[in-house]
Formats: structure tokens, C-alpha cells, sequence
């Protein structure tokens, strides 16, 4: 063993008997540059150039000072910073060498751009009178010793140093002796096991965490390229340099796509200035109301279109290396390291949201690729309904025979509903022969699984007059959905829970949290965070991730892509979600709706995750525990410096003065800078407490958890496990009794929960408010797109649904729109970036364009009808910038789907179902959050079904179902059609010379008709399967060749009318 301290240049060898000989280091003479080819060469003392002195990796003059001046300027084999050696020019990372007097060559940088081979080396070993060649040491990264054999001629005898009379006096000194260490001696009288050793040693691991840390973070900014981490020769060291290399990294989109992206955007924006000067001075005198309602409109559209483009100005993409995190976290042979994972499950109406759907959604998650022990499953049953109970109870039964296989044969998706319903060749990549015979008998078992529930779903249909009883004879807690007491059922735990095999399963627990009449239970948000509280006393999981019902775990390894970044040393501290997209089974072809929503989750977010996160869209998202209770992220330096609107009015924080950083929301938020400080800030507590007693100190601080979290004191220990986990001495039966108070329906009372702490109250679309605050506190978001989508849902795919479906969410904006939580007011003295607020901005004021798009929409009707139009004659000039706006829109258009793969299909879909969204469902929303808000009147609309004449795979797309959405997007077709046909009749009866003006307007009615075109096929159907289109043309052209016919009048000679009409006269 050769040991060494750093900075001290002294070398041992331990002696062993059993060692014959020393194995010489490989020749250096002759040796090959690894990057060019050419000769290393020799120094100016005629010694081998030697360019590492950590490893020897060969090197010559020219590469090396190219990888100095222009390259990474570390060793290409072990990471280690090169020295500048004496003859080298100065590079601006080079310490500062008082006793190296090279000021002739310090700058000299035209000597490394040619192949002589110039003497400059003086940092190196040169030949003593027994030595034919010179040896350099083998050391770790950083200039610190690694064990390893020193090459002697005597084993047996101490070296002296050996001089080179040419070398600087600095230089001799690495001229190492080595002395021999005897195994049989203590080890203190070498100086090796005293304090002082002991201290350099730990010195060294903290310096080399600190490196770690600190390149992870530059690494994740894009500020630098490969890792810096330590290197090795070994295999156990490389191993070590690999975990300690970042989980994830960014990757930008590239710059041939992005900078003709943004020149456009910038241009579009200038041509937008100058289309809206024009409009505004120059009015149409004989249709003043009509051009007034355009230019407003247009205005309208513009600030519309800035507050969703801004957000999108610097999207990237994210990769995970799941490898690394295995190696860090959870390698072969020991005990896992991942962190515990709770994973929640919200359902309420089993009639309405099937009990198999959901069971297919458990299944998945049992059979997910993550330690057992680490995962635990809650299902929150909402409506206390018996048949999710015995749904679930069957679930658990099944799931140990289909978890198993599932991880046997490595198969995906796990949830058996999808995986068995996948027309693909399920025999690919799979080598067992007992696959096919397996998989036959799980089929076979998961179809009698079916039936059961299906059984179960029949019986439920009528309910008895006394209530469901369970197999006991006792009645059901839960037959008064809106009066029943909290019930928890653990149906798989680490006491039985084993599957087939006899292997542990994840943990299962049935929630329906307490509900009383006079209580306000806040629907979902409510019940996820009972959730969060009785999770936290049960298993106590670090993180939390939350899917619908109908999400099923497409991607078993979804939970550890989300740990790539929650674990992360550098950004796991200060992220609190991870946020999946959100993609979807069952969608017709043409996707008529936009129920993918693709532009918003492959444009959108992607713009956001660039900034400072992607919004929370409700479901499939991992959270940071610490982030829902309320406290702050832990931060760095460049993270505490203010906001640009502040910096901008108050100049930067100088670096070097502390001061304290500015409380937001009148100090209810709990503060961490450090990881190794309480999460409690005592501060928090009134100055008048400060002079009493600890003990009275410790009664306050009590008081004021309580307050802020509940009166449990099981949970408020759990708040403060930062890496989750319970006490290795509770007890499962007084858990379960603390679990069922914390559902209570009166545990939230005066307390923060749902105002600073959980899912936050006062919207209908919880998720959009819950990560607005974290945002404000200065929490980031990850928006992770693995390769294999990690989840799969079911959408409303027939357009009734579709539109009540969209009235919610416009709702809930509308709610956040007039609350004291509105980002354009809310959370200045927080740490929001501008842009990220912008486009919380524009998620809530969204429904607001409804009101314009109306308008809008109507204009070309009116201008048909009377012969108007909104825009006065133009000149040339007008024209072109007429012309060069619609070719702005389009170039973006086209340059966005270019760099974000966006389809152009998928792009009009959005496009139409704007407009069809915006003239219907947004429209309702705007009033009925304002009678909502200001007169406390909540208006719903009842759907009311018509059932289908056909079956088939999208059976449901052409189901009709009535309702008050339907209303003003008929009227606006309706309109524009007779529009249509009157413009047209118009310009029959008025000659050629009304056909050019007549155009513009219906272009402009057209646009309309196309933007509506699949709220038209939704409207009629399917009849006997005609298209719709025909339907519509057919219409169109009887209308016109009706007109026609009367004008030309054949059967009615020109004399007779003449005559007529001189007799009237």
C-alpha cells in the first residue's frame, strides 16, 4: 500500500513478504498522443513530455495547449485540471506561480498552434544515475495520492531524492523519497493514524461533496458540458466518479430553430404595432359601430396572444439517466436507498368513474418498478360507496397473482385492462418459454376478475331501503354519502401482504375521509388533503404523487424518472413537483375536440420549464412533501437575488451583505436556507416570548404548529422528517386511531390547511392555485416527457361532455381571477419570476376572450347582411402590411410546430376547439363565476343524454346530449350561414362589379364556418353515415342555386314584366 497525505510530499510503501518484485510502470518513451497521433515528444531536458502529471495520459505539446486555451483544460482520462508547466502561455483558471519566471512565453499563444515540438516541461521527474527513464506518480484527481506501487531498484532500500541541478527549486521538492512502511510497527509512529491525518482526510471528502454539488448545479444550468467529477484507474473509484454524476440534464432545443423562431416573433410583434396603428386611425365612417367592436377585439387578441407567446420564448427538454440513479441509489446487493413514495388515488362516484377503470389504475401501480417497501398506495373514496370497498377488496386479491407476473416477464403497460386490449406482437423480446403459457392463464384470470366486478357493478345498481350491510351483518358506515363517520382499511401492508411468490407487496389503504352536515369539505382538494395527513401518520412517504382514477401507470418506471430530479443533491432541494404530461387512450384518429391537447403539453409547458416550471395540470405529478406543508425551498445565492422588477427598481442584493430576506405573506410561511437547520423558524414567534423560559418558548412554538398544522401531534413530528420514514417504535394500532382523527371533518378548523398548507382552497381547479403558491415561494417545477409516456387517462371524447368539461376548468380560473390570489396582485414580495407570472397570468384570464371572440365571430354576418365591411378601402401600403401580418402568423405557426414536432393537425385541432371553446363553454364561465362570486348564486347545467344508434370503437363520439353550451356556437353558424347566402344573393342582383368587395367578407364568414366545422359535425352526427360536409355544401348550394333561379325567372318573359311594372307606375 502506498499512503500519502495531501500536500505533504511523502510516499510509504507497506512492506509485504509475499510481494517478490515490483511491476514497472509502462514506458513512457515513445509513446503516442491519444488525440492526434503524433509522437508525445521530449522537454527541453530531453525527458518524455509528460502533460498529466495525475495519470500520465499521453499527451503532446499541441494538444495540450490547445486543450488549455481552447478545450475543457482538464485531462481528458482522469478530470484533472491541467498545470501550466514552464515555456506554456497563461489562461485566465491558472493560479498565481511567484516562484515560475516565464514572462517571455506567459502569453505567448502562437507556440500551440504548430507541431514543433518545443521544450517547456519542467514539472516532471528526471533521470537519476540508476534510472534509464523517468516514472511519474499515479495519483487521484485533485493532486491527491492513490494506493499503488512505487517502482524501486530495492525493494528493500530508501530512496534519496533524486536532483536535476536544471529544475527550480520548487520542482525538486516533488522529487519524492520513499520510505518503508513495517506492518509490524505501530501505525502512529509514521504520523499516519494522529489527528492530524484524520482531519486532512475528512477535509478532502467534504471538499470533494462540495465539488460535487457545486458542477451538479452548473451542469443542470447548461453552463458547462461533461461532468467534472473525480477519476480513476480503478473500477470501484470509476464506479464512484459515475454516481456522483448528475441524474438528469437539460437539453436545449438547437439554435437553427430557435433563432428563426424568435426573429419572427419579434417581427410579428413590430408588424402587429404597425396593423393596429393603421386600424385605429383609420375608421369606416359608414360602419363606425362594427369597425369601433373589430378594433377593440383585435386589441383584445393582441395582448392575448403577448401573455401566451412570452412564456414560450426559452423551452427546453429534459433527459433522465435512470442507470445513474440506480448506481447512486439503489445498487444490486444492498439495501435500497430510494426514497419512500406515497401515491395517491382520488375517485367519488364509482357509477360515474367505473370501479374497473380504478382497478386497473391500482394494479398498475402495485406492479411499479420501485421497492416494495417503499411504496404505498391510498385510494380516497369521496363518496363513501360500498362498491369501490369490495372493488378494491377484489383488486387486492387479484394483484397478487398479476404483480408477479408483471415483474417476471418485465412487461408494460401493468395495468392488465390496456396491456391485454394492445394490438402488438406481445411476443417480442421475451425469451421464457412458460411466457405464452402464462400469460394465457393470467388472461384467463383477469377476465374472471372482470366478471366479478362487473357482478359487483349490477348489484349496485339498486340500492336497498335499508342501506348496504357488509358480509358481517353490520351496516355499511358509508350509506349516507354527505353524513357518514372517516374509514381507513388497510388492505395490503407489510403483515400479509404476499403475493403468490411469496414476496412482499406494496402497501394498499382504502380512505374515505369524515363527512358531516354544516361542514365545508372542499371537494377534491379536501380530500387530497386528508390524504396528505393520514399518508403522513400511516407511512410517511418523502414524496407524494397524485393520478385520477382513471390515470393508469404506463411507464412502471415512472416514479424513479421522477426521482432523477427530487433526489437530485442539486435541484431536489428547491423543486417541488415533477410534472408529467398528460396523454390519453381511446381518442378517435382526428382527435375532433383536441382532447390530447397536444400544443399545451409539448408547447406550452415545455416554455414554462425553461423559466421557472411547468404548472401543476391536476394529475400525474410527484411533489415534494416539505413544499405542500408551506416551507420555503432551500436556495442558493443566485436563487435569493430579486426578481427582475425589483432588481430593476432597487438594483441587485450586493454579494458579501446579509440581510434579511424580505417576509411574503405576512410571515405565515415557514423558511429554510440550509438543509441542516430545524424547518421550524423560531422567528416566526412574537418578540414579547422571546425573554420567557424554554419551557414556555416550547409551549408557544407547540401552539403555533398546532394552529398551523392541526392538533396531532403524530403528524406534526412527521412534518419535520424531512427524508419521510416512521420511528422504528410506533404502533400500528395507535397510528390507525391517530389516522382516523386526522380526517376528522373538523381537524382543518382554524387551522392553515387549504389556505397556506396542502391543495389550497377557493377554485374549482385546485391544481392551478396549489402551484401558483408553491411558485411564489420560490419553489421550481420540472416538466419531465420520458420516452414512454409515464401515464395514460381516458378523455370525454363526445363534444357535450368535452365542453362541460372545459366550463369547469374556465371556472375555476374565473374563481382565481377575482380572489386575493389572482397573479396579477398576488405575490410581489416572493420570489415569481416576471415571465412564469405572466403565464399564470394568462391561464386565468383566458375566458375573458370569449367575450371578444363573440363579437368577433358575428362581424362577418353583419357586414354580409348590410353590405359593410370593418375595414375601408386600402392603399398599397395598407395592403402589404396586411400581407406581411397573415405571413407573420403563419411563419410562427409553422416554426413553432418545426421545433417543438408538433403535428399541423394537431395544431388546427387546437386552433378550431379555441374557438369552439371560447364561444360556448368559456362564455358560460365568465358569468357564472361573476353570479358566483358577487351574488353567491352557482349555476350548473344538467346534460341530459340521447342514446346512440350505433356501437362501434368510438360509439360515443356521436353521442348527442342536450345542453345550454350548445347555444351560442349554433347561433354564430346559423348566422353566418345566412350571412353566406345573403351576400351572395346581393351580389347576383348587383353585377359583376359587387363581386370583388364581396370577397373580403366572405373569406372572413368562411374563417368562421372552419374554426366551428367540428362543432357542426358534433351538432348534426352521424346520418347514415353522410358526412357532414355533404350536409353543409348541399345546404350552401340549394341555397344559392334558389336564389338564382328566382333571379333569372325563366318562366316569366321580360315584356310582361316591363308592362307590369309600367302599370304600377
Amino acid at each position: 500500500m502506498v499512503a500519502g497525505s495531501y500536500r505533504r510530499y511523502e510516499f510509504v510503501r507497506n512492506r509485504d513478504d509475499s510481494d517478490d518484485g515490483l511491476k514497472p510502470l509502462k514506458d513512457l518513451n515513445g509513446q503516442i498522443c491519444q488525440i492526434c497521433g503524433d509522437d508525445v515528444g521530449l522537454t527541453k531536458t530531453g525527458n518524455v513530455f509528460v502533460a498529466c502529471n495525475e495519470c500520465g495520459f499521453p499527451l503532446c505539446q499541441s494538444c495540450y495547449e490547445y486543450e488549455r486555451k481552447d478545450g475543457s483544460q482538464c485531462c481528458p482520462q482522469c478530470k484533472a485540471r491541467f498545470r501550466r508547466h514552464n515555456g506554456s502561455p497563461r489562461v485566465e483558471v491558472d493560479e498565481k506561480e511567484d516562484d515560475v519566471n516565464d514572462i517571455e512565453n506567459e502569453f505567448d499563444y502562437t507556440q500551440g498552434n504548430n507541431k514543433a515540438r518545443l521544450p517547456h516541461r519542467a514539472e516532471e521527474f528526471s533521470s537519476s544515475s540508476r534510472h534509464e527513464e523517468s516514472l511519474p506518480v499515479s495519483l487521484l484527481t485533485h493532486g491527491h495520492p492513490v494506493s499503488g506501487e512505487i517502482p524501486t531498484p530495492d525493494r528493500n532500500a530508501t530512496l534519496s531524492p533524486c536532483i536535476d541541478p536544471q529544475l527550480p527549486g520548487i520542482y525538486q521538492l516533488l522529487l519524492l523519497p520513499v520510505r518503508i512502511l513495517d506492518p509490524s510497527k505501530d501505525l502512529n509512529s509514521y504520523g499516519l493514524v494522529n489527528v492530524d491525518w484524520k482531519k486532512r482526510i475528512q477535509g478532502w471528502k467534504l471538499k470533494q461533496d462540495k465539488n460535487m454539488i457545486h458542477m451538479t448545479g452548473k451542469y443542470h444550468e447548461g453552463k458547462g458540458g461533461e461532468f467534472e467529477g473525480t477519476g480513476s484507474n480503478g473500477d470501484e473509484l470509476q464506479m464512484v466518479d459515475d454516481a456522483r454524476l448528475p441524474m438528469s440534464r437539460v437539453v436545449h432545443f438547437p439554435s437553427a430553430r430557435m433563432t428563426p423562431y424568435r426573429i419572427v416573433i419579434v417581427l410579428r410583434l413590430i408588424i402587429l404595432g404597425v396593423f393596429l396603428h393603421y386600424r385605429t386611425t383609420h375608421p369606416v365612417k359608414d360602419a363606425y359601430a362594427l369597425w369601433l367592436t373589430s378594433v377593440i377585439c383585435e386589441i383584445w387578441f393582441a395582448f392575448s396572444w403577448l401573455l401566451d407567446q412570452f412564456p414560450k420564448w426559452y423551452p427546453i427538454n429534459r433527459e433522465t439517466f435512470l442507470d445513474r440513479l440506480a448506481l447512486r441509489y439503489d445498487r444490486d446487493g444492498e439495501p435500497s436507498q430510494l426514497a419512500p413514495v406515497d401515491v395517491f388515488v382520488s375517485t367519488v362516484d364509482p357509477m360515474k368513474e367505473p370501479p374497473l377503470v380504478t382497478a386497473n389504475t391500482v394494479l398498475s401501480i402495485l406492479a411499479v418498478d420501485y421497492p416494495v417497501d417503499k411504496v404505498a398506495c391510498y385510494v380516497s373514496d369521496d363518496g363513501s360507496a360500498m362498491l369501490t370497498f369490495e372493488a378494491l377488496s377484489e383488486t387486492a386479491e387479484f394483484s397478487k397473482k398479476w404483480v408477479p407476473f408483471c415483474k417476471k416477464f418485465n412487461i408494460e403497460p401493468r395495468a392488465p385492462e390496456f396491456y391485454f386490449s394492445q394490438k402488438i406482437d406481445y411476443l417480442k423480446d421475451k425469451i421464457q418459454p412458460s411466457f405464452v403459457k402464462e400469460r394465457r392463464a393470467m388472461k384467463r384470470e383477469y377476465e374472471e376478475f372482470k366478471v366479478r366486478i362487473n357482478i359487483l357493478v349490477a348489484k349496485a345498481q339498486k340500492i336497498p331501503e335499508d342501506g348496504w350491510t357488509m358480509e358481517d351483518g353490520t351496516s355499511w358506515p358509508g350509506n349516507n354519502p354527505r353524513d357518514h363517520p372517516g374509514m381507513i382499511q388497510v388492505f395490503l401492508g407489510h403483515s400479509g401482504g404476499l403475493d403468490t411468490d411469496g414476496n412482499e407487496l406494496p402497501r394498499l389503504i382504502y380512505v374515505s375521509r369524515e363527512k358531516r352536515p354544516g361542514f365545508q369539505h372542499h371537494k377534491k382538494a379536501g380530500a387530497m388533503n386528508a390524504l396528505i395527513r393520514v399518508s403522513a401518520v400511516l407511512t410517511n412517504g418523502a414524496y407524494l404523487l397524485n393520478v385520477d382514477c382513471d390515470h393508469y401507470f404506463n411507464n412502471s418506471k415512472a416514479i424513479k424518472e421522477a426521482m432523477c430530479f427530487m433526489m437530485d443533491p442539486a435541484i431536489g432541494k428547491k423543486c417541488c413537483y415533477v410534472q408529467f404530461p398528460q396523454r390519453f387512450d381511446g381518442i378517435d384518429l382526428h382527435d375532433r375536440y383536441a382532447n390530447r391537447n397536444t400544443v399545451f403539453f409539448d408547447i406550452n409547458l415545455k416554455g414554462l420549464d425553461g423559466i421557472q416550471g411547468p404548472v401543476y395540470v391536476g394529475t400525474g405529478c410527484c411533489f415534494n412533501r416539505q413544499a405542500l406543508y408551506g416551507y420555503d425551498p432551500v436556495l442558493t445565492e443566485e436563487d435569493l437575488e430579486p426578481n427582475i422588477i425589483v432588481k430593476s427598481c432597487f438594483g441587485s442584493r450586493k454579494k458579501g451583505k446579509s440581510r434579511k430576506i424580505p417576509n411574503y405573506e405576512d410571515n405565515r410561511s415557514i423558511k429554510r436556507s440550509d438543509s441542516n437547520v430545524p424547518l421550524f423558524n423560531m422567528e416566526d414567534i412574537d418578540e414579547d416570548v422571546e425573554g420567557y423560559e424554554d419551557e414556555m418558548s416550547l409551549l408557544v412554538s407547540q401552539k403555533r404548529l398546532e394552529k398551523r398544522f392541526g392538533q396531532s401531534p403524530v403528524f406534526i413530528a412527521a412534518t419535520f422528517m424531512e427524508q419521510g420514514g416512521l420511528p422504528s417504535t410506533t404502533n400500528p394500532l395507535t397510528l390507525l386511531k391517530e389516522a382516523i382523527h386526522v380526517i376528522s371533518c373538523g381537524y382543518e378548523a382554524k387551522t392553515d390547511w387549504g389556505k397556506e398548507i396542502g391543495w389550497i382552497y377557493g377554485s374549482v381547479t385546485e391544481d392551478i392555485l396549489t402551484g401558483f403558491k408553491m411558485h411564489a415561494r420560490g419553489w421550481i417545477s420540472i416538466y419531465c416527457v420520458p420516452s414512454r409516456p409515464a401515464f395514460k387517462g381516458s378523455a370525454p371524447i363526445n363534444l357535450s361532455d368535452r365542453l362541460n368539461q372545459v366550463l369547469r376548468w374556465a371556472l375555476g380560473s374565473i374563481e382565481i381571477l377575482l380572489s386575493r390570489h389572482c397573479p396579477i396582485w398576488y405575490g410581489y414580495n416572493g420570489r415569481l419570476k416576471l415571465l412564469e407570472r405572466i403565464a399564470y397570468i394568462n391561464t386565468i384570464v383566458y375566458p375573458i376572450t370569449s367575450i371578444p371572440l363573440l363579437a368577433y365571430c358575428m362581424l362577418p354576418a353583419f357586414c354580409l347582411i348590410t353590405n359593410t365591411f370593418i375595414i375601408p378601402e386600402i392603399s398599397n401600403l395598407a395592403s402589404l402590411c396586411f400581407m406581411l401580418l397573415f405571413a407573420s402568423i403563419y411563419a410562427s405557426a409553422i416554426l413553432e410546430l418545426k421545433w417543438s414536432d408538433v403535428a399541423l393537425e394537431d395544431w388546427w385541432r387546437n386552433e378550431q376547439f379555441w374557438v369552439i371553446g371560447g364561444t360556448s363553454a368559456h362564455l358560460f364561465a365568465v358569468f357564472q363565476g361573476l353570479l358566483k362570486v358577487f351574488a353567491g348564486i352557482d349555476t350548473n347545467f344538467t346534460v341530459t343524454s340521447k342514446a346512440s344508434d350505433e356501437d362501434g370503437d368510438f360509439a360515443e363520439l356521436y353521442v348527442f346530449k342536450w345542453t345550454s353550451l350548445l347555444i351560442p356556437p349554433t347561433t354564430i353558424l346559423l348566422v353566418n350561414l345566412v350571412g353566406i347566402v345573403a351576400g351572395v344573393s346581393y351580389a347576383i342582383n348587383s353585377g359583376y362589379q359587387s363581386w370583388g368587395p364581396l370577397m373580403g367578407k366572405l373569406l372572413f364568414a368562411f374563417w368562421v364556418v372552419a374554426h366551428l366545422y367540428p362543432f357542426l359535425k358534433g351538432l348534426l352526427g352521424r346520418q347514415n353515415r353522410t358526412p357532414t360536409i355533404v350536409i353543409v355544401w348541399s345546404a350552401l348550394l340549394a341555397s344559392i342555386f334558389s336564389l338564382l333561379w328566382v333571379r333569372i325567372n325563366p318562366f316569366v318573359s321580360t315584356t310582361g314584366v316591363m308592362s307590369n311594372s309600367f302599370m304600377g307606375e
